[in-house]
């Protein structure tokens, strides 16, 4: 069958075996090489793929109804009537729990709005219940104890009145907001989103099994203690089996679903079949529960709590603004609100009329693997199905890698152990490459933070191309393409080298997804996409024998390539635009950049495995490689000029918490030993004060340092947020005390040895604004049997929420 010439009298001095002729059918085939000029062109196909498919997909968001289309889409989502909503609401300014904004305000704007609702209930179908809930409790969260009082939440049951069932839909959402502002994307777009829902629901003739409990919570920020006052303490809360949780961290885009369950993947299922805007992933659950990501959402409480399943979906979009004065009315479109409004409405219908409603337990069935392909449609399956696959297409690799190998020895005449040693070289090299293709992006991130630019992309992301990607791909293919051009082969020619090349990354991944799936981790199916296609067109070659036509083959695996290309691609997009605001607020203590290098860096290599290496189907690939460093050192003299310096005001902002502070300190017999304030700072990112000493007179600023809990119980600074990093925030002396606006008195009144001679009885009364905290720390100063009777204790705090005048406590 085949006819083979001696080796070397065909191949020139600097080509290796590229000019081998291999005779099939009666045809011979040269398995000359590509032109050079084409490599760029090869890559820029890829790059362009990127911005013409995945960017606008990612952008894309559906049109938003108005008012006066109403009438000729029945049944539909007005985004224009929320987006009107949104900006009543965002105009009341920032919504603090324990403030008449929160307390007073936005509650009688949400019962006016319901009230309007039910005016236009259709009352011969349904039946509504509205109350506000006040409610006061503790919890244990991250070490502290939690505990509130008379926090707020409007609650709204609806029911159709021909339906005995008595599980009941959750939705959630909150409208309290962090200090200073305005929340219309966190988290009042929600709000608004699941005011025209309730009344899109109530005006329709369809009617549903299962009644919906609307909860608008009013204290999540604390954290969350609204939602722990619903679920542990309101009668409704026994019979709510299922949870939509919709929160944010970012305003306007699309929601993504990134929680789900657990274990009851009939929820997927319904996602699946309802939702026309699809956006999720079960990699971002598992990143998320990871507790990489420095936020949490009510999705926590309910699941822990009232051990509720759902789908927890978040605005990810535009996270710079996230807590911040900037995050109005203007940021969030009312595309973006028709986007969230259609999927909770699909949803909402569909579960509340769900078989699975009457006994969710006889449907958990353990976790579920779910995603979105770019937008278009969603895939879920059970856990159980992904380790089948993975184990199944794992095998499929190994065997027709092997199939493929027999075939090529046998075509060019060489003994399989030639080939087997080949694929051993080559494994080694890729494997290689992989680890070059994870360092040099981390080596750069760690060259930056050295060199005091840490965050250079911060506003401007496409530097992450040159800074990030160029590497990585460098790092991917460089010793494959060395080895080639270098050292060529005069056994096997160089178009069974390239194939080799990816059976070799085929192998590698295979071994990643059999790793990751005995671990459990649901991501695994990242690398099962990837094997999937490669498989497909591997069989196809087989088949077809154009592995043996030159370099044919390479056309059909280019091709293969394209779907894994777009998913992985979109997918580490999307974690892009999540991650990088919040890398601005992830400490001072690491750097940042290393995170964002090293998601770039299982991208690319998730993306671009096979893709890569085809580079060395077309001459002088090394003038590619030091193409793409050319444009790596455009891209890091672009980043250490001015446009390199990381925040914009307004859009992205340096992320850095501040207190005015008053403090006393007393000595144990109740005198005052000093009395001072200051300006307390918590900066949130890598580069600490260095941006602030541009703008500010930061004369007498110091750090607290790691012994200051040595000096003063919790450094001798208030506690809001930032608890266990107290000793990296900074003090700012400050000549005029701070006029506090409340009193705050705390008077031990009673102090009581019990019978038992071992337990002591403390009567405190305090009073004072509307949020406080209390600290207790156990010293060696104090008697004996308070000592113990302290030690006992673990450090907590506990806030008093709206209204308190003055409360009195016995521990």
């Amino acid at each position: 069958m085949v006819a083979l010439p001696e080796l070397k009298s065909d191949l020139p001095s600097d080509t290796g075996s590229e000019n081998l002729i291999i005779e099939v059918d009666g045809e011979r085939r040269p398995t000359k090489r590509f032109a050079w000029y084409y490599a760029p062109t090869y890559l820029l196909f890829w790059v362009g793929l990127f911005f013409a498919v995945i960017y606008p997909l990612f952008q894309n968001l559906p049109t938003g109804l108005k008012i006066s289309q109403e009438s000729d889409n029945p049944g539909k989502f007005v985004a224009e009537r929320a987006q009107a909503q949104l900006l009543e609401i965002s105009l009341l300014g920032p919504r603090l729990v324990g403030d008449t904004p929160n307390e007073v305000t936005v509650v009688k704007y949400l019962l006016d709005e319901i009230e309007k609702i039910r005016l236009l209930m259709r009352e011969d179908l349904y039946e509504m219940e509205v109350e506000v809930q006040r409610v006061s409790g503790s919890y244990v969260i991250k070490g502290f104890t939690n505990h509130y009082q008379a926090v707020q939440n409007v609650l709204v049951k609806l029911s159709t009145k021909s339906s005995n069932s008595t599980n009941y839909l959750l939705v959630n959402s909150h409208y309290d907001t962090k200090p200073g502002a305005p929340g219309a994307g966190d988290d009042v777009s929600m709000v608004v989103v699941m005011l025209e829902v309730l009344r899109q629901v109530v005006i329709s003739e369809d009617e549903f099994f299962h009644p919906i409990v609307f909860l608008f919570n009013g204290a999540e920020e604390q954290p969350m203690q609204g939602s722990h006052g619903f679920i542990t303490q309101h009668r409704w809360a026994a019979n709510c089996k299922a949870l939509l949780n919709m929160d944010s961290c970012g305003a306007g885009g699309r929601e993504m679903l990134f929680q789900g369950g657990p274990d009851h993947p009939w929820l997927m299922e319904h996602y699946r079949s309802s939702a026309p805007h699809p956006f999720a992933t079960t990699t971002g659950e598992e990143v998320f529960q990871s507790g990489i990501i420095p936020s949490d959402t009510d999705f926590r409480i309910f699941r822990d709590f009232g051990v509720v399943p759902g789908l927890d979906m978040a605005g990810v979009y535009n996270g710079f603004v996230y807590h911040t004065e900037f995050d109005r009315y203007t940021v969030v479109s009312r595309d973006s609100l028709q986007h969230t409004g259609d999927n909770l409405l699909a949803l909402v219908r569909s579960i509340s009329r769900s078989v699975e409603m009457y006994d969710t337990l006889a449907y958990s069935e353990g976790h579920a693997i779910f995603f979105d392909f770019i937008g278009l449609f969603f895939v879920h399956y059970q856990q159980s199905t992904g380790v089948a696959l993975n184990i199944t297409f794992s095998v499929a690799a190994i065997i027709f890698v092997c199939a493929s190998l027999w075939r090529m020895s046998k075509v060019s005449g060489q003994t399989l152990g030639t080939y087997a040693g080949a694929f051993g070289l080559f494994f080694l090299l890729a494997l290689f490459g992989i680890v070059l293709a994870l360092l040099f992006p981390v080596l750069m991130s760690v060259f930056y933070d050295a060199g005091d630019r840490t965050l250079t992309y911060f506003s401007n992301s496409w530097l992450v191309i040159g800074l990030y990607i160029c590497p990585s791909v460098i790092g991917l293919v460089l010793p494959v393409t060395l080895y080639l051009t270098h050292r060529p082969s005069l056994k096997i020619p160089h178009t069974y080298q390239l194939q080799i090349v990816g059976h070799a990354n085929c192998i590698l991944l295979v071994i990643m997804c059999l790793s990751l799936t005995v671990l459990k981790y649901r991501s695994a199916y990242l690398f099962l996409i990837s094997l999937v296609f490669y498989v497909a067109s591997l069989i196809i070659n087989l088949a077809s024998r154009l592995h043996c036509r030159g370099y044919l083959w390479s056309a059909l695996l280019g091709l293969s390539q394209i779907v894994p290309f777009l998913y992985h691609a979109y997918l580490f997009h999307t974690f892009i635009i999540i991650l990088l605001p919040m890398v601005g607020r992830f400490g001072v203590s690491s750097n940042p950049d290393m995170i964002i290098a090293a998601l770039v860096a299982i991208g690319t290599i998730l993306s671009l495995s096979f893709a890569a290496p085809l580079i060395n189907i077309f001459r002088r690939p090394n003038c590619m490689l030091g193409g793409l460093a050319l444009v790596m050192f455009i891209f890091c003299m672009i980043s250490v000029s001015d446009v390199g310096f990381p925040y914009r005001p307004k859009t992205n902002v340096m992320r850095a918490d501040f207190m005015q502070v008053h403090r006393r300190f007393f000595e144990y017999d109740g005198s005052m030993s000093l009395e001072d304030s200051g300006y307390y700072f918590h900066l949130n990112d890598r580069n600490k004060e260095a941006p602030l000493r541009k703008t500010m007179n930061l004369t007498g600023l110091v750090r607290m340092g790691e012994d200051c809990d040595d000096n003063e119980m919790m450094c001798g600074l208030p506690c809001y947020r930032f608890c266990t990093a107290r000793q990296h925030a900074l003090w700012l002396p400050r000549e005029e005390l701070v006029e506090l606006p409340y009193p705050t008195t705390l008077q031990l009144l009673n102090k009581t040895v019990l019978s038992d001679g071992y337990q002591v009885r403390y009567e405190f009364l305090l009073s004072g604004p509307p949020n406080m905290g209390l600290f207790f720390h156990p010293t060696a100063k104090r008697d004996d049997l308070t000592r113990e009777f302290l030690a006992t204790l673990p450090d907590f705090a506990f806030a008093v929420e709206w209204p308190s005048s003055y409360e009195r406590y016995i521990f």
